[in-house]
Order: C-alpha cells, then sequence, then structure tokens
C-alpha cells in the first residue's frame, strides 16, 4: 500500500477537511494522501466531477492532484509530495532560523501568481476560500506552491455557516464574510493581504493569548500607513531581519499588503495586479487607484452607512475568536510537521484505517 495501510508514522498532518498522509506509488513517485472527512453529502458523481476540475489545472506555484480514490463512503485525494513544509512552519515555527528577506519576497510573488491563476486563468474559475500560511507548501528550492484549492466544493458542509474550519483561520477571514457568509475572490486577496502581513511581522494573525485588538491586522494598519508615509519601516518589519531588506521592496510589500486588506472587497486589487507589482511592473499608485503612497485615504475603507464597518466587524470577529479558540482545531494544519494538539487523535483513528486502491500517477 502507498501509505504503509494509513501508518501513523507517515501522517504528515490534520485538519478540518481530514488527514493527510506520505505515500509512494509503485513507480517510485512520493505523493500525499489526503483522507477526507465523512458527511459532504455529496455523491460519487458530483466528487468525481469537481476532481476532474482540479486535475485539469497546473501550474508551477500550485500543488498538483494527480488521482483520487473512493472506497465506501471515503474519499481521498492524491497530491504531488511538497517536501520541504509549508510557510507557517519556517516563519512561525519554534527553533527555526529567520528566514531572509529574499526568500520573503520569492514565496510572497509565487503564492501571489498561484492564486492569480486560480482566479483568472481557470475555466471555470476557482476560489480558494482558505489562504493562509499553512496552505503555502514549500519545496527545496524555497519556491511557494498553493495547496487545498477547490477543496471547498468538495466538502460544502465546512462553508454553510462558521464551520470549525473557518473558525480555526479567522484570523485571515475578511470583513465581508462576518456580514454575509460568502468568501468571493476578494476575500482571497484579502487573507493573502494578512499573509503578507505575517512575512512583513513575522508575527501571526492573531495571538490566541490576546485580545481581538492585538489582532495582526488593526495592529498593522496604523504602522503600515505611517511607515509608506515617512519610510521608515522599522517599527513594522520583523526584528529578526536585522534591517536585512531591500527598501523598495519593503515599500512595495508593504503597499500591496495595505490596498489587499482593505475592507471594502471592491476596492482590492486583483491578485494580477499583485503579482505586477512585487514585479516592479506597475507604480504603486496604479494599484491604489491613482493614490499616491502616504496619502490620508491610501488604506481606503470605502465604508459607507450601507456597507459593512471597521466597528462591526471588530464585534464579530471577537465573536468569532471566542468560539474558535474553544475548537480543536484551532492551531490544526493539514501540511504541518509539527502537528497539534489533536495529532494524537489522529494517529489513533489513522491506526484503524484501511489501505485505499491508489490511482495512477496520471490522472
Amino acid at each position: 500500500a502507498a501509505t504503509g495501510s494509513f501508518a501513523p508514522a507517515n501522517l504528515l498532518g490534520q485538519g478540518g477537511f481530514g488527514y493527510v498522509h506520505k505515500g509512494v506509488l509503485p513507480n517510485g513517485k512520493e505523493i500525499a494522501v489526503k483522507s477526507l472527512k465523512t458527511g459532504s453529502g455529496q455523491g460519487d458523481r458530483e466528487f468525481a466531477a469537481e476532481v476532474e476540475i482540479i486535475s485539469r489545472v497546473h501550474h508551477r506555484h500550485l500543488v498538483s492532484l494527480v488521482g483520487y480514490c473512493i472506497a465506501g463512503d471515503r474519499k481521498m485525494l492524491v497530491y504531488e509530495f511538497v517536501p520541504n513544509n509549508n510557510l507557517e512552519f519556517h516563519l512561525h515555527g519554534k527553533g527555526r532560523a529567520p528566514m531572509d528577506w529574499a526568500t520573503r519576497i520569492k514565496i510572497a510573488l509565487g503564492s501571489a501568481k498561484g492564486l492569480a491563476y486560480l482566479h483568472e486563468d481557470c475555466h471555470p474559475r476557482i476560489i480558494h476560500r482558505d489562504i493562509k500560511t499553512a496552505n503555502i507548501l514549500i519545496d527545496m528550492s524555497f519556491e511557494a506552491k498553493v495547496a487545498d484549492f477547490g477543496l471547498a466544493k468538495l466538502n460544502q458542509d465546512n462553508y454553510t455557516h462558521v464551520s470549525t474550519r473557518v473558525m480555526g483561520t479567522f484570523g485571515y477571514l475578511a470583513p465581508e464574510y462576518a456580514s454575509s457568509g460568502k468568501l468571493t475572490d476578494k476575500s482571497d486577496v484579502f487573507s493573502y493581504g494578512v499573509m503578507l502581513l505575517e512575512l512583513i511581522t513575522g508575527r501571526r494573525p492573531v495571538d490566541p493569548t490576546g485580545d481581538m485588538e492585538d489582532s495582526l491586522v488593526d495592529w498593522s494598519r496604523p504602522l503600515c500607513l505611517k511607515a509608506i508615509n515617512d519610510g521608515k519601516y522599522d517599527e513594522l518589519v520583523d526584528p529578526r531581519l536585522e534591517k536585512n531588506y531591500d527598501a523598495q521592496e519593503m515599500t512595495c510589500m508593504v503597499s500591496c499588503a495595505a490596498a489587499c486588506i482593505r475592507h471594502s472587497a471592491r476596492r482590492r486589487p486583483k491578485m494580477s495586479q499583485v503579482v505586477r507589482a512585487l514585479e516592479g511592473d506597475v507604480s504603486l499608485e496604479d494599484l491604489n487607484e491613482g493614490v499616491k503612497p502616504g496619502q490620508s485615504s491610501y488604506f481606503g475603507s470605502g465604508t459607507s452607512s450601507s456597507e459593512y464597518d471597521a466597528i462591526s466587524y471588530s464585534a464579530d470577529m471577537k465573536r468569532f475568536r471566542e468560539v474558535a479558540l474553544d475548537s480543536r482545531e484551532y492551531t490544526s494544519s493539514e501540511y504541518g510537521l509539527n502537528p497539534s494538539s489533536t495529532s494524537s487523535e489522529a494517529s489513533r483513528k489513522a491506526s484503524h484505517l484501511s489501505s485505499p486502491k491508489l490511482p495512477p500517477s496520471d490522472p
């Protein structure tokens, strides 16, 4: 069996969608097998149709799906194996050496390219719905690969309302989700902006031990504006970088993050605009609707009495946070080699799973 009968030793991680095990196909190709949790209410035919769409998506900054398996009521997805863990591990893992600035820029650009491809070059287009550092896998060359795209449709129960899946990653949630319950391509852009803030500051999206006022977005907004205005980034930037960064690149990344985390979804840039900005192909004025960095409306909440405002957002995020901290999946990462507190439960369950018949490496 490719996964060694789902042996605990092969468990890579677990989270809202299920368990991930490492495996090897008969041809020697390393794979990651994701066992989806049951109860999605989706039939085998619909599941196969959705998987067919995902399997046609190929990009150097996206994790490729190489096949799937249906065994009774259990559904499994077979992905290429990405050997160097994820961005969450490299950025926030205990005892990790600080990631240098060039690598942070490289990962920011690569993940932006992958997300832009999903939004603008796929037919039908794909909204990720769960962009976070744990879903950005890193290969041995420190190239970024976006994982788990398309899974929301495969397991729709997780997105009917405020699920534990969303609860576990609420620090990345766009403001409009709390009011409408809908996640769009512009929600992905907001989540990507939060990830940029992590790369810039070295901080997590939210401090589980602190108050909501300590969320990364709330903490960084005034500092971003100040930094863009006066060109001084020391208060904002990860101190572990020890000021070893390119000032022009920092201005660009901070400007992109600021645009991505706007309260107004319609005023956030497209991911293709972010890619061009990070590559230096567009001016920051173009990214920000003609507004020069440092002007008072640069962050442009764009809110009106009929739109969702920052006060309401903070109130809903506080409510989300209280429920999220009660969720055992709060710190779970499906691809982490530093599993959460629930990993022992995952290992116990994994040991009882039988080995599925895996598909060939070509979908």
